[in-house]
Parts: structure tokens; C-alpha cells; sequence
């Protein structure tokens, strides 16, 4: 399979997903699952993703979709579409599926990918973590890591407006 051929098939719908699903469960490899916008990848998005991909075998992330950013951003965001977005996550060698979702928390998706290990940035409280319950229901774990400091997209789209 070539490259490009191989990152797009890590671009899942959610059919797609429980389908693969099944195939981590029978080979018993613990999923992690994390989500966000994605808009402007850079370093902090790297480190922080790349941790998260560390805590087990398969690396799922939920991507807003246009429309969840435009209503959680505002409607200067995104900058980058969601295609273009998937594709580069799903370009880095550590990432598994991405999923597209369009409300504007990925409960439903997580009740969907039944995560082993669910996380999310440290600026949040484990309780407070969209599916915390679902995944620690099931005997899952909640995790937060640390930002980068100095890293986002907002800053990023600053210092190019200047």
C-alpha cells in the first residue's frame, strides 16, 4: 500500500471504527482516546499526543468537525478544514484511526470507541473529562498530561496576524 493510500485509511467513520474495534479487542491491545480541534498542529500538539499514544497499543483521536469548531472557536475557526486536519493527524506513525464528530463534546463517540484509556490535557479535573464515566464504568483509566508551554494554536494565529 502506498503512503497516502495507507494514512487515508486511518480516516474512519464510526462504522468504520467499531469494525477495528473488534479487531483490537480480539488481540487484546488497550486503546487510548483523546480529541480535539487539531487546527494548526505544532509542538505541543506532538508531545502531548505522542504521551498519550505511549499509554497503550492503539492511538484513537476524535476530530471536531467544522462545524463543532466554528461553534466552540467561533467562526474565524478552523483555519484548516477537517479533511485536512485528519490527514495530518493520521499521518503521524503513532495514531491508529481518526474519527470526525460533530457535536460539540465527544460523549457519544466515546460511549461508541469504549476506550481503555481516555485523555485529556491536565487543565482538567478527571471527573470533569467528557466520558469519564463511560471509560472508568468499564474499568478504564482517566489521564491528564501536562501542555507544552508556549505552544498553541491560538498563539500561533496571533503572531500571524501581527
Amino acid at each position: 500500500m502506498e503512503y497516502l493510500e495507507h494514512i487515508k485509511s486511518k480516516i474512519v467513520s464510526l462504522e468504520g471504527l467499531a469494525c477495528k474495534r473488534a479487531y483490537w479487542n480480539l488481540k487484546e491491545q488497550p486503546v487510548v482516546f483523546t480529541n480535539g480541534c487539531f487546527d494548526i498542529l505544532h509542538r505541543g500538539h506532538i508531545e502531548y499526543l505522542s504521551k498519550a499514544a505511549d499509554l497503550g497499543k492503539v492511538m484513537v483521536i476524535g476530530l471536531n468537525s467544522d462545524s463543532s469548531v466554528k461553534r466552540i472557536k467561533g467562526e474565524s475557526r478552523p483555519i484548516q478544514d477537517e479533511y485536512t486536519r485528519a490527514l495530518v493527524l493520521a499521518s503521524l506513525e503513532f495514531v491508529s484511526a481518526v474519527v470526525l464528530f460533530d457535536e460539540d463534546t465527544p460523549y457519544e463517540l466515546i460511549k461508541a470507541t469504549q476506550p481503555d484509556i481516555l485523555v485529556k490535557g491536565a487543565d482538567y479535573k478527571h471527573e470533569d473529562i467528557v466520558g469519564y464515566d463511560i471509560v472508568t464504568q468499564r474499568g478504564g483509566s482517566v489521564v491528564t498530561i501536562e501542555f507544552v508551554e508556549g505552544f498553541s494554536t491560538t498563539s500561533i494565529i496571533n503572531k500571524l496576524n501581527k
